[in-house]
């Protein structure tokens, strides 16, 4: 017997959604031969190209997850005391297993159709909550990246809100984490601001100074009391910005309290591991009145239609789609999936079990510092929470010793050595502590049981906190596991996600998400390891990070790759900040014109303003594509001042434009760079290439073309691959070296963003191989030129290539129905809600359409039934435009549809309730129920609430009127 030519395993035709059936009947149907036509006749011959993808073999499931723990194994995990925000917590189990590890938590979209997201914004408002708690604060977001760029984010927050006569000075306490001063330096050159790092016992506020920032607990351990200097900062009209630690804040003063204007943090050590420096969900919380320039995503609470309390994303004008060049953040990706996780460890521990955790970490460690005085070692910090600053011994010896034990601690300098304890210490560790200091002070050692009396905290009065925090039931009802998991359950069961059906996103690539890609995460080999560790002890790592950046930079036809950046919007602006770090080393720094087309995403133009470029927008023609004439007008207006284009391919109108190499090499002439969104990638990969377009650098979606989950609106990452020019300015890192010889500071907290993630994408390359690869954007282009024609003379696409083909999505034109019946775009919306699906893209990138985005990992059949709800939604359309339906009494102006309201003893309106929620066979059959009707969105903004409603909301809710249902 000989072996079958495919074998059975191979990954590719598990991840790559019809068979061979299914091909024949849709290339018929889109009226070609085979796949290889269709690719002609879709993207330009000039870009297409010639060669195989130069990547190693697809390797089957089973075979890769054993070849990955080897790898893993290269990974030693020693007990780690360095601190420095990252902290080794334990991660609930039942958290684990039914949110992390849960593909109905973490295969959700950002949660823009809110009536079927009522679950994890329940989720995000707990998060919020526990932050304005925590923090004393009046205000806080859905999560931010990591620490160090919510720090970055702050100090933006203090330019929107100076006045124009404040400087533009902020004041940086010398002991605030290197890496949140790395990232400060990046973000404020191109800014304009300036930087003045010191101590601030010895610093007094000006009008030239617009903020000052601290670290609370700092950098050494110490904690400081900063009321003083927050009276002073507001005498001169200065803002106050504290860099806070969550565990801490159970026990010290909130920083809310002493008089900060804005505190920034990461939510790491909720529950969440190490990951080798992620993915974590940094925090920002700050005062009412600066709700208009809070950065990121705010949920609120708002009605729907029948005045039952629901979630919402709140002030979504604030967002860069929204105010592009304006916007004030470039945020777009957050990390919700891990905000979610850590909000759910304060829903878990409650407020009595998070301050008994932090007791435990600041009673070890006082017991620690206590026996070790006994050596003659002496903590510097009168006042600390969890790190000692030890100084008083050799401590090169101390170093040798501690590596023979296995041993991390952090080295200050030669004279001071820190150890940061947390949740997971145990007294075993901490002996084990005592007995390297008692060996390398040539002392017998001493038993740490004799110290652990008399532990309360002996901190100044003003540094204790008196106040309470996480009052709100919901943090004090589920504390057992069976009623974690039923609550846990219960919000997952409110939320659509791919468990459920395709979700059409143009421009987002909700694509497969598969098993196997996704069990390493959770691998101790992998969540324990501490970013900053020896790079010795992270050789794993450093074996997948090199292949994954050689892959994508075989995928994207450049030179090198920077991994670093953890979300698409800080790969665009490592890109341009590369590109401006070049063209000063050529002598070109004035160049700081970004030519944008007016069809990009709202991103682009927000990033190139943070790094400090000035926009310029250019025209698109009628068919969508960029307007070569305008562009060469503007090309030849600004050539002595043209820093880039920046360009998206496919176009964000679904097309491969023809003249894209033309465009690239028209911008090189007049000596600027293309700098290439990535977010169309899953049209290119294996096909063309960046590279081989023109482009100088781009960044990649993780989390779209390469199966990093979307996790509810985060986590992503956004590595950059440039050309081999631009390799010198890749970025580097303040503690781990890593980037090129004249790096650019660092984008992330962590040296490789958010590290532990990178191995989805990194398995997904592993298993699909470069044939599988190149399939899967065949099959992504098939699949929607099949929804296309499937659609015609239903919706009409908006825009076409040359040959009447789209590339991986379309937008279909639903602004005619505006004008025939009344009906809009979030009519459509609301309605397939109730066909059990999840909305296209609304309203970009042309307000009053939806673009369409099926995806390589969609068989034939649910691409059948999601074109089958279009259709249908016409007809109900149709019915409105033939006077068949009242134009504002009809089933699409009510949708969606829940329970409750069919349920009800009276049925109005002018349709049947079965038509209402079955409007097909195969829902009937696979029902999923929004929990909640239409929402107001307009009632929200106008009266914002970001976190939990008060007790008496639900009170009213779990009484309603009797009803009896014949």
């Amino acid at each position: 017997m000989s072996l079958p030519v495919h074998h059975y395993d191979q990954f590719q035709n598990r991840h790559n959604g019809s068979n061979a059936k299914d091909l024949a009947e849709m290339l018929s149907t889109v009226g070609v031969d085979s796949m290889e036509q269709l690719i002609e006749q879709t993207v330009p011959a000039a870009i297409r190209s010639q060669e195989s993808l130069s990547l190693r073999p697809a390797m089957g499931e089973t075979q890769f997850l054993n070849a990955l723990r080897r790898i893993g194994n290269q990974n030693h995990i020693f007990n780690t005391y360095i601190g420095m925000g990252y902290y080794n917590t334990h991660t609930p189990h039942v958290i684990l297993r039914n949110i992390t590890e849960n593909p109905g938590w973490y295969t959700a979209y950002t949660p823009y159709q809110a009536e079927i997201a009522q679950g994890r914004l329940e989720a995000l408002i707990n998060f919020q909550t526990m932050i304005m708690d925590l923090t004393g604060m009046e205000l806080a977001n859905a999560s931010l990246l990591d620490e160090a760029t919510a720090a970055a984010e702050a100090m933006h927050m203090c330019i929107d809100l100076k006045p124009k006569t404040q400087g533009n000075k902020l004041f940086v306490d010398e002991e605030i984490f290197p890496q949140t001063i790395d990232l400060l330096i990046t973000r404020s050159k191109p800014l304009g601001v300036e930087l003045v790092i010191g101590d601030y016992n010895s610093f007094e506020p000006t009008e030239q100074y617009m903020g000052v920032i601290v670290q609370y607990p700092n950098n050494s351990g110490a904690i400081n009391n900063y009321k003083e200097l927050a009276d002073n900062a507001h005498e001169v009209n200065a803002k106050v910005i504290a860099v806070a630690d969550l565990l801490a804040l159970t026990l010290i003063t909130p920083p809310g309290e002493w008089g900060a204007d804005i505190v920034v943090g990461t939510s790491q050590r909720f529950g969440v591991p190490l990951g080798y420096g992620g993915p974590h969900a940094g925090y920002i919380g700050t005062k009412e009145a600066y709700k208009r320039s809070m950065p990121g995503r705010i949920i609120g609470v708002s009605i729907d239609a029948q005045g039952n309390t629901a979630y919402r994303m709140a002030l979504q004008t604030r967002e860069q789609h929204i105010k592009r060049e304006k916007a004030t953040s470039n945020i777009c990706t957050a990390q919700v999936l891990l905000s979610i996780m850590a909000g759910m460890y304060a829903v878990y521990h409650g407020p009595k079990g998070l301050k008994k955790i932090a007791q435990k970490t600041h009673g070890q460690t006082k017991a620690l510092a206590t026996a070790l005085e006994t050596f003659g070692v002496k903590n510097i910090n009168p006042h600390y929470f969890d790190t000692l600053r030890l100084e008083g011994f050799d401590v090169a010896k101390v170093k040798a010793m501690a590596e023979v034990d296995e041993i991390n601690l952090r080295y200050f300098d030669d004279e001071t050595v820190g150890i940061s304890l947390d949740e997971t210490t145990t007294l075993d560790e901490v002996q084990l502590l005592v007995d390297l200091f008692a060996k390398a002070t040539a002392n017998r050692t001493i038993y740490i049981e004799d110290f652990t009396e008399n532990l309360e905290i002996s901190w100044d009065k003003e540094l204790i906190r008196t106040s309470d925090y996480l009052t709100h039931k919901v943090f004090n009802s589920f504390h057992t596991e069976h009623e974690m998991l039923r609550y846990i359950k219960r919000l997952e069961n409110k939320d659509l996600s791919l468990v459920h059906s395709m979700i059409a996103l143009g421009s987002c690539t909700m694509k497969l998400n598969a098993t196997a890609e996704m069990i390493p995460i959770t691998w101790p080999e992998f969540n324990k390891l501490h970013p900053f560790v020896p790079v010795s002890q992270a050789r794993g790592y450093t074996q997948i990070f090199t292949e994954l950046e050689s892959y994508l930079a075989e995928l994207t036809g450049f030179a090198a790759t920077s991994l670093q950046p953890n979300a698409g919007a800080q790969g665009e602006y490592a890109g341009l900040l590369v590109i401006s770090e070049y063209l000063k080393s050529k002598g070109e720094g004035h160049r700081n014109i970004a030519l944008i087309p007016a069809s990009a995403h709202g991103t682009n133009p927000a990033s190139a303003v943070m790094a400090g470029m000035k926009v310029v927008v250019t025209k698109t023609d009628e068919n969508g594509n960029i307007d070569l004439e305008d562009l060469k007008i503007k090309a030849e207006r600004y050539k002595d001042s043209l820093a880039c284009l920046m360009v998206t391919y496919p176009s964000t109108h679904g097309v491969f434009e023809e003249a894209i190499k033309e465009i690239t090499a028209l911008i090189h002439q007049y000596g600027g760079q293309v700098y290439m969104d990535g977010a169309n990638m899953n049209a290119q990969v294996g096909i063309t290439s960046p590279g081989l377009i023109g482009a100088d650098v781009c960044h990649l979606n993780l989390h779209k073309t390469f199966c990093i989950p979307h996790g509810g609106g985060g986590p992503g990452m956004g590595p950059i691959c440039v050309a081999e020019h631009l390799k010198p300015f890749l970025p580097g890192h303040s503690v781990i070296e890593t980037g090129g010889e004249h790096a650019i500071s660092g984008i992330s907290a962590a040296p490789y963003g958010s590290a532990s993630i990178l191995l989805i994408s990194y398995a997904y390359i592993r298993l699909m191989g470069g044939d599988g690869l190149t399939n899967a954007t065949k099959w992504a282009i098939l699949n929607a030129n099949y929804i296309a024609k499937k659609l015609e003379g239903h919706y009409d696409v908006l825009y076409k290539g040359k040959n009447g083909r789209c590339a991986h999505e379309m937008i279909l034109d639903t602004r005619p129905f505006k004008k025939t019946a009344g009906i809009d775009a979030p009519d459509i919306a609301k309605r397939l809600m109730d066909y059990g699906y999840h909305a296209p893209t609304m309203s970009f990138p042309v307000v009053g359409t939806i673009m369409v985005e099926p995806t390589e990992s969609e068989t034939k059949a649910e691409l059948d039934r999601f074109i089958d709800a279009m259709i249908h939604i016409r007809h109900e359309i149709a019915e409105v435009e033939e006077g068949n339906a009242d134009k504002d009494d009809n089933v699409l102006k009510h949708a969606p549809h829940t329970a409750d309201v069919v349920l009800t003893e009276k049925w109005e309106r002018p349709y049947p309730r079965e038509r209402a929620v079955y409007p097909t066979e195969w829902v009937r059959h696979n029902k999923f129920w929004p929990s909640v009707s239409r929402i107001d969105n307009t009632y929200g903004d106008r009266n914002l609430v970001c976190d939990c409603p008060p007790m008496e909301n639900y009170m009213e809710e779990a009484e309603p009127e009797s009803v009896s249902v014949n």
